[in-house]
């Protein structure tokens, strides 16, 4: 009788087909394993999705509430206060958090000038604008001629001034906000004190409050304002949206500057000192802008 494995284990059919049988679970395991893998794989890319989303969900979310969250003063909607006279604030309420300010909309009637003027108290060119025509300014007001638009904004912080341009700005926005109608009082009394633009090194908000108070303006309320610096956030984002806009841009420096002064929306770039230029030009605006009256501003310029 015959023995060994030929006798009694499987035969070589058999074999093979074990061998195909193994191979087939094999491949399956395979497949399964290659499956948890990409379910794994998937799981981790989603979850890494989901926690970047998150982190720039939070930044963009910081963003905002930074943005929503920036105190505005009253009476500077128009990132300006507007001055109807001298003593005469227009009296509007804040730009709404999260929201740009919106442009004074004039009546060219052909016979007001309507004066928008971008400054920066720490400015010696817009020093000499002030110095060569306040007192026209001042008269025209009076007389129901003009309107004076003033949009503080600080282009010329320092270290050496400890960014004097935004705490100037920002404590004239308290004013805007707690004493509008002393405003223009102010405006002068910053000029008249300004320090030198390379060796001042800026005025301390104790001396901007004794400024304001000389000029007639104290209270709690803006000593306060003042030294929290509450309105500088507003300040610097007024700057950057005059800076950014394309209308603001001095044709001849390809840039914004102070100071840039509009009248019934045209751009002067005339002599900042020559107060006789300045009237005319006025008077030249007034006359292009609504019904063309020849009714305009008297020049008085300043002797």
């Amino acid at each position: 009788m015959a023995t060994g494995r030929g006798a009694s284990g499987p035969n070589k059919r058999d074999r093979r087909e074990e061998a195909r049988e193994h191979a087939r679970q094999m491949r399956e395991e395979a497949a399964k394993k290659a499956k948890r893998r990409k379910f794994v794989v998937q799981g981790s890319v989603i979850v890494g999705i989901l926690a970047v989303l998150a982190i720039v969900g939070v930044f963009i979310f910081n963003g905002v509430s930074a943005s929503n969250n920036v105190a505005n003063p009253k009476n500077m909607l128009s990132g300006g206060i507007l001055l109807n006279s001298p003593t005469e604030a227009v009296t509007t309420p804040a730009i709404a958090k999260g929201e740009d300010a919106t442009p004074t909309t004039p009546k060219l009637d052909g016979q007001t000038a309507h004066i928008v003027m971008y400054v920066d108290y720490q400015c010696p060119i817009c020093l000499e604008f002030e110095q060569a025509n306040t007192q026209q300014m001042e008269q025209w007001m009076s007389d129901g001629q003009a309107t004076v638009e003033i949009h503080p904004v600080s282009i010329l912080d320092s270290v050496s001034n400890k960014n004097y341009s935004t705490r100037a700005a920002a404590a004239a926005a308290c004013v805007a906000n707690y004493d509008p109608n002393n405003y223009f009082a102010i405006n002068t009394a910053f000029y008249a004190n300004q320090p030198d633009e390379q060796t001042g090194g800026g005025l301390s908000n104790s001396k901007i409050l004794g400024i304001f108070k000389d000029a007639g303006v104290s209270s709690q309320q803006i000593t306060d304002c003042v030294n929290d610096q509450r309105f500088a956030p507003f300040i610097t984002n007024q700057t950057k949206a005059v800076v950014s806009d394309p209308d603001l841009v001095n044709p001849s420096s390809g840039g914004f500057g102070t100071p840039t002064v509009l009248v019934n929306g045209q751009r002067y770039s005339g002599s900042v000192s020559d107060a006789s230029a300045f009237a005319t030009f006025v008077g030249t605006a007034v006359q292009q802008a609504g019904t063309g009256s020849t009714a305009t501003p008297t020049p008085t310029p300043t002797p």
